[in-house]
């Protein structure tokens, strides 16, 4: 091989073991950890026993009608406080002539303490004034909770008594008459927690 040659190899020879020490061919150690997350909601739930509060027929002007159910909360989240909304119609008599009053001016609503006390009110309205209120039906001391809210998986009573108010005056204009309640109760979660 001449000298050229010779030369041309080692040149080639170097150039090529400059392009792998260049190019990069170096190791090193290292490791890789996956994680994941799980986000899952939970549930609020509230339900009421029994679901029919009253049903009476026959009431005359002085009747009281006291009555128990329970507040459940069947979800897995603590309800801060259930609202409750008030709805209500009332069906004239066929045949009578209109009212002109209100029946729901005439049906008051005791909030008690205790069911075998009549007179242990904590709070009462007419339900004509309730359906423009949305009292919290497990606010401390409203109803036989011992505490403000309902924890999961926890239930509170609740004791009511209806009277049909006699007012002294006539009320022939509400005979036959029948007012048709709705009581919506409505759990709102409690405040948000870092975790």
């Amino acid at each position: 091989m001449g000298i050229k040659k010779t030369l041309g190899f080692g040149v080639a020879t170097a150039a090529l073991g400059l392009t792998l020490i260049g190019g990069g061919t170096f190791a090193y150690f290292s490791d890789t950890v996956e994680t994941t997350g799980t986000f899952a909601a939970g549930t609020l739930d509230i339900n009421a026993d029994p679901t029919a509060i009253v049903n009476l027929n026959n009431l005359k002007p002085g009747d009281t009608i006291p009555r128990t159910f329970k507040l459940k909360n069947d979800g897995t989240l603590d309800i801060k406080e259930v609202l409750l909304k008030t709805s209500y119609t009332v069906t004239n008599k066929a045949g009578a002539p209109d009212n002109t009053d209100d029946f729901g001016k005439h049906i008051k609503v005791k909030f008690l303490n205790n069911i075998d006390k009549l007179n242990d009110v904590i709070w009462e309205t007419t339900l004509y004034d309730l359906q423009n209120q949305t009292p919290d039906a497990v606010e401390r001391g409203f109803f036989l909770g011992e505490r403000s809210g309902l924890r999961a998986g926890t239930t509170d009573t609740m004791a009511v008594a209806f009277e049909f108010v006699d007012n002294g005056q006539d009320q022939n204009q509400f005979q036959g008459d029948t007012l048709n309640l709705t009581w919506t109760f409505e759990a709102k979660q409690g405040d948000g927690q870092i975790r």
